[in-house]
C-alpha cells in the first residue's frame, strides 16, 4: 500500500470513528430529553395532539331541584353539572382545587372570555418563581385555555387548561379546570349572570 492509499484510508477510519461517536451522542441526547419527558409528565410522554380532542361530556339524569341554567361544581365528584333542563344535567370532568385553596358557596358568571389572558398572583409566583408575569390570550402555554367564565368578583374561574392530563386531580389554585373541548361546550351553554353552586356534595355513587 503506497503512503497515498494508507492516508486516505487511516482518514476513512477516523471519519468512520467520528460518525460512531456522534451517533453515540445522539442517542444519549434523546435518551435524556425522553427521559426529561417523563420526570416532567408522570412516566408518559404526553403529546399535545393527543389531548386535542380530549372530552368526558357525559348526559345524564341529576336532582329536579335545581333550575335549568344552574351550574353545579361537585369538588367530591370531580365533576361540573350543567343543569339542561329539568332532572338533566350534561357533566363534565374537572380539575379541582389543591389542599388550603378549596372553598364552597354559591357565586354567578360575571364575565365570559374567549382566549383570555392571565396573569399570575403573588402567591403563586411565590410558589413557582418560574412563572412569568403576564401570559397572552391564545398562547399555547396560557393555563386558562381557550375560554374562561369568570365568577363574581373573585378570582376564581371555570376555565380551560393547557395541561390537559390533570383533569380529574386535586392542581389548581381555586380554579376550575376542564378539557378545552368542553370549557368550549360549557361556554355556548352557559349565559353571563348564570348561577354557579360550588359543594362538596356528591351527586355520583
Amino acid at each position: 500500500m503506497g503512503f497515498l492509499s494508507s492516508a486516505i484510508f487511516g482518514k476513512a477510519r477516523i471519519f468512520s470513528a467520528l460518525l460512531i461517536a456522534g451517533l453515540a451522542l445522539t442517542m444519549t441526547a434523546e435518551s435524556a430529553s425522553a427521559g426529561i419527558l417523563k420526570f416532567l409528565f408522570n412516566g408518559k410522554r404526553h403529546q399535545q395532539n393527543n389531548w386535542d380532542n380530549a372530552s368526558g361530556r357525559e348526559v345524564m339524569r341529576f336532582s329536579s331541584r335545581y333550575a335549568p341554567g344552574t351550574v353545579v361544581v361537585s369538588f367530591s365528584d370531580r365533576r361540573l353539572y350543567f343543569i339542561d333542563q329539568p332532572g338533566v344535567a350534561i357533566s363534565y370532568p374537572i380539575g379541582t382545587p389543591a389542599a388550603k385553596a378549596k372553598w364552597s358557596g354559591v357565586s354567578h358568571v360575571s364575565r365570559k372570555r374567549t382566549n383570555p389572558k392571565w396573569t399570575p398572583t403573588a402567591d403563586m409566583r411565590v410558589d413557582n418563581p418560574e412563572l412569568p408575569a403576564y401570559m397572552p390570550g391564545g398562547h399555547p402555554r396560557n393555563p386558562l385555555g381557550p375560554r374562561a367564565l369568570y365568577l363574581g368578583d373573585t378570582l376564581y374561574r371555570i376555565h380551560g387548561t393547557d395541561a390537559p392530563w390533570t383533569i380529574g386531580q386535586e392542581v389548581s389554585h381555586g380554579c376550575v379546570r376542564l378539557y378545552n373541548r368542553d370549557i368550549v361546550d360549557l361556554y355556548e351553554r352557559v349565559p353571563v349572570g348564570a348561577k354557579v353552586i360550588v359543594t362538596w356534595q356528591r351527586f355520583q355513587a
